[in-house]
């Protein structure tokens, strides 16, 4: 089930950054912070009320120097396309301007959901000043300040009753369901064609060429696959057109109904830091992930090619020291054959469940070899594990305190679990909670 995704819209200088910020930073985000991955702050994943949902924040679109009216729309105009829910964020000091019917009106003609929001009413006293937004036809303004961070609770409750009825869409366990992210131009549409061998999707050496996610269903030695492919990334600061701004988004909603996210580099051109920030999104979502290194036929072959960039695929991405790598040529078709088969592997694998008590013979011989650590002279007691959860594979551990529990010795467990069961191609994620 994807999650919702609502906008802030508004005319330049009303507080859209802020209110996001606010947002985002202090109230409902969910965001985790994993060493060696950046994150592109136009969109947030965030929860109010036990219900997830995306933000985004067209405040946070480069502007060039076309007239304020047409930056206004283009903006607006992108993220009403891709919200389920529009807030209209106006400026409580300054009234109503002539901005904001321009705005306004290019809401009227959206038919999207709209939860009107004046913002910088920083006192009670200023509230009698809201009424005249009642103009704008969008009904109750909320009154908030995101400098003090009034008001966002009631706002947020308005936001969340409008968000459309949502149903699990039929999931057939037996097709899977893979994505392919990477910065634009690193050959995702030429692999493509390259998997289905023929062309189904227009391949261009432009950068950018593939705008939305296209699903392509296919089986292959008797197995059924949905192929999803995403528009290109582009590195913040080399974005041209508005639009692209939004790829990622779509690109969040391709990993979001993938079950395996093809994680490509472009092999000629080496690793850049924008690589990681991609692959990135695919780890945080806990979706299983294969890399994908393009182009192979560019590098001059020698014995140690595959293990020299390796290593350096390794050095860059530890956080994903669980993806297996590929090497091939979308071009020329050269080891294309080792691919679906890894993405199987790790489909498979992101769906295992180990058996209670094979789990937690491997959790004691894992104590015997490294016994649990202490603590401030109070040692931490490994009781027994259980497997909760799969997509991906989640363990608890119960112990005597979880706050004994050393992430050091998280990750050797995780590591032991590993060697005993594979997982190769998964996330697995470990939880200590202590035993009620």
């Amino acid at each position: 089930m994807r999650s919702s995704v609502v906008a802030i819209v508004g005319r330049p200088n009303v507080g859209k950054s802020t209110i996001f910020n606010r947002l985002v930073g202090e109230r409902i985000s969910i965001v985790e912070d994993i060493p060696g991955v950046t994150r592109d702050r136009i969109y947030a994943e965030a929860e109010w009320l036990n219900t997830t949902f995306r933000l985004i924040d067209t405040g946070g679109i480069e502007i060039g120097d076309e007239p304020l009216l047409i930056q206004m729309r283009e903006q607006a105009e992108v993220a009403i396309r891709e919200a389920d829910v529009i807030v209209f964020l106006a400026n409580g000091r300054e009234g109503i301007t002539a901005a904001d019917e321009e705005v306004a009106k290019i809401l009227y003609k959206s038919n999207k959901p709209v939860v009107l929001a004046v913002n910088k009413v920083d006192n009670p006293e200023m509230r009698e000043q809201i009424y005249e937004f009642y103009a704008l036809g969008f009904g109750e303004p909320h009154p908030i300040s995101g400098t003090h961070g009034l008001g966002l609770g009631d706002l947020l409750d308005s936001v969340v009753n409008l968000f459309p009825e949502r149903e699990n869409e039929p999931v057939d366990e037996d097709v899977i369901h893979f994505s392919l992210i990477g910065r634009p131009n690193v050959g995702k549409s030429s692999l493509v064609n390259a998997i289905l061998n023929e062309e189904r999707v227009i391949v261009s050496d432009i950068a950018g060429t593939t705008r939305d996610a296209i699903d392509t269903n296919f089986s292959k030695d008797g197995r059924d696959y949905v192929i999803i492919d995403t528009a290109g990334m582009r590195k913040r600061g080399k974005i041209y057109e508005t639009t692209e701004k939004y790829s990622i988004l779509r690109a969040l909603k391709a990993i979001e109904r993938s079950d395996v996210v093809l994680t490509l580099i472009d092999a000629e051109t080496g690793i850049i830091e924008q690589d990681k920030k991609i692959a990135g999104y695919a780890h945080e979502a806990g979706k299983a992930v294969v890399i994908v290194v393009n182009k192979w036929d560019t590098i001059k072959q020698h014995d140690q090619a595959i293990k020299e960039f390796e290593d350096n695929v390794r050095a860059h991405f530890q956080f994903l020291d669980y993806a297996p790598i590929v090497y091939l040529s979308a071009a020329t078709k050269k080891r294309i054959h080792t691919l679906l088969p890894k993405v199987v592997q790790a489909s498979e694998n992101h769906t295992k469940r180990v058996e209670t008590n094979v789990l937690n013979d491997v959790i004691m011989d894992s104590l015997a070899i490294n016994p649990a650590p202490t603590k401030h002279g109070k040692k931490l007691k490994v009781l027994y594990a259980t497997q909760v959860a799969v997509k991906p594979p989640t363990f608890v551990v119960f112990v005597n305190d979880p706050e004994l529990m050393h992430f050091s010795y998280e990750r050797f467990l995780e590591n032991q679990i590993r060697e005993a069961f594979g997982f190769e191609g998964t996330p697995i994620k470990i939880y200590a909670r202590k035993r009620s």
